[in-house]
């Protein structure tokens, strides 16, 4: 190989490179984050990610991701 195609080669993979980086997201939101999280989507026992505040801000929902799954409030 002669420096002319190390250099197209070299253009070529960059672009690739760039051109997968502009994606939206690497992880999307609706996609389960852990297979424990999966498990539970498939059994209808998912709880959601976040709640809104008192202020209308929204927050991550620790307290009902955390609950133990027999427990219902």
């Amino acid at each position: 190989m002669n420096l002319r195609h190390l250099i197209g080669l070299s253009c070529l993979l960059g672009m690739l490179w760039l051109g997968t980086g502009c994606q939206e997201s690497l992880f999307p939101k609706d996609m389960p984050r852990s297979q424990y999280e999966r498990y539970s989507m498939l059994r209808g026992q998912d709880r959601p990610a976040t709640e809104t505040n008192m202020f209308g801000r929204e927050e991550p929902a620790l307290r009902d991701r955390l609950r133990p799954l027999g427990e219902e409030f």
